[in-house]
């Protein structure tokens, strides 16, 4: 087994504990230099539905997180903020972020926190995921099964996620 492929090997995603959250930031902060939240927002989101928050792991600690949410259609939740509360009932999952450090790209681990977040929205008996697209990753989305959805009412929430940000959707059969 080559080194690349022997690495990914060791690859997976597990549920998130407390102490990942000071990892999560770290990672976040890296690969989202001009999108930096503060560290309560990733602490919110895994008080909040701790079912969402993923940690991905390999042989030399966290590689990377998926973040998602119970949230409404359509809608954004803004970037940096507190969401206080989670819908009730929700029309979506929305994907927070999924963050995959440079070693871990290209093994497929965004696609699988998606199947995991496809999962949780079906146990809930919720029909739709959603994301914000940035840094140019709509095609990385569209092979996860995502489209972009474009909603006019989105359009200035969306530009304090980037010149690209995309609203993508993915619906799921029932």
């Amino acid at each position: 087994m080559r080194g690349n492929a022997k690495k990914n090997s060791l690859l997976h995603w597990r549920p998130a504990r407390p102490d990942d959250l000071e990892a999560i930031n770290s990672i976040g902060d890296r690969i989202h230099p001009d999108l930096v939240e503060r560290p309560e927002i990733f602490e919110e989101r895994f008080r909040l539905f701790p079912d969402g928050c993923m940690a991905l792991s390999d042989g030399e600690g966290l590689a990377g997180y998926g973040l998602c949410h119970p949230w409404v259609l359509n809608s954004i939740p803004p970037l940096d903020t507190l969401l206080i509360s989670l819908p009730s009932p929700p029309e979506c999952i929305f994907v927070h972020d999924v963050g995959i450090v440079p070693r871990a790209r290209g093994s497929n681990s965004a696609q699988a926190y998606i199947a995991l977040a496809v999962d949780l929205a079906r146990e809930r008996g919720i029909s739709a995921l959603t994301l914000v697209s940035v840094y140019e990753t709509q095609p990385l989305w569209e092979r996860c099964g995502f489209h972009v959805a474009h909603e006019r009412a989105l359009g200035e929430k969306l530009k304090s996620y980037g010149a690209t940000a995309k609203y993508m959707l993915r619906r799921l059969a029932r």
